[in-house]
């Protein structure tokens, strides 16, 4: 019977890393409904079917967690507070230092850097069943030159129907053809600080062409830039200011109209 019983835990862990991927919606708009729940759970409890849970950590580090129980965090610093986890999955850029580790914890199963060799990006599309995350690469201000080609990388994270994209440390606007590679973000994390990345005019910009139902500002260093950046865009999004770290988004839970949801950055705590 103990034997037995072994057996069955595997396959029921099995089965949750197995799970099938619902078919995003990059290349075609999502259909949306009025209405976002948004909440304050703990990071890593239970995610509702269907449902992707996304917490700020800070500065450009989210944690994203699937229902079946992935693990992603984007531009991991190796810090993401006191908690003792491993996640599944990390992401970084190396434009500045604050969004990336030379030395991840080995025990980490992927480790996605956004470059490759100097100048010639880099390729990911890592299928974990649940999640498919695959990247675009995107140039990048050198401190070595003008500009290093492909240095950085846009990530994309398909998972319960949804597209969500991590703008990461973007410096330049999108071509046409990094555009089309994109497809159409029904979520979308950008850096909103006005100088280190885009200027905020750009930023916009590139926002509105993107239209994502959702917009999660990030890697602003003061109320007084998040401010500025809100102000440019409450005339074609709503607004709304969560107060909390977290946010769980479903595609049948979309806002109808394009909506920034303001994120409280928070350490995982024990």
């Amino acid at each position: 019977m103990l034997i037995r019983a072994f057996i069955l835990l595997l396959l029921s862990a099995a089965g949750i890393s197995a799970q099938e991927r619902t078919p995003s919606h990059c290349v075609a708009l999502a259909q949306s409904a009025p209405g976002l729940e948004y909440v304050q759970p703990a990071a890593l409890g239970p995610v509702p079917s269907e449902t992707v849970r996304l917490h700020y950590i800070n500065h450009a580090s989210f944690l994203i967690r699937s229902h079946g129980g992935l693990n992603m965090v984007t531009d991991y610093t190796g810090y993401t507070g006191t908690l003792p986890w491993i996640p599944d999955v990390v992401t970084m850029n190396h434009a500045h230092d604050t969004h990336w580790t030379a030395f991840p914890d080995p025990a980490i199963p992927h480790v996605l850097p956004g470059w490759g060799e100097f100048g010639a990006g880099i390729d990911h599309r890592l299928d974990l069943g649940e999640v498919l995350v695959r990247n675009v690469s995107t140039d990048i201000r050198s401190q070595f030159s003008d500009l290093e080609t492909e240095g950085n990388s846009i990530f994309i994270f398909e998972m319960a129907g949804l597209c969500i994209g991590h703008l990461g440390h973007l410096h330049h606007e999108p071509d046409a053809e990094q555009y089309a590679a994109i497809g159409r973000l029904d979520v979308v994390m950008a850096p909103v600080d006005g100088g280190y990345t885009l200027d905020l005019p750009t930023m916009t910009r590139v926002l509105k062409r993107l239209r994502s139902s959702v917009v999660i500002p990030m890697h602003w260093f003061s109320l007084y830039a998040l401010d500025e950046f809100l102000a440019g865009m409450s005339d074609e999004f709503t607004v709304i200011d969560t107060g909390a770290p977290s946010l769980e988004i479903s595609l049948d839970k979309l806002p109808s109209r394009p909506t920034i949801m303001v994120l409280r950055p928070e350490y995982l705590s024990e």
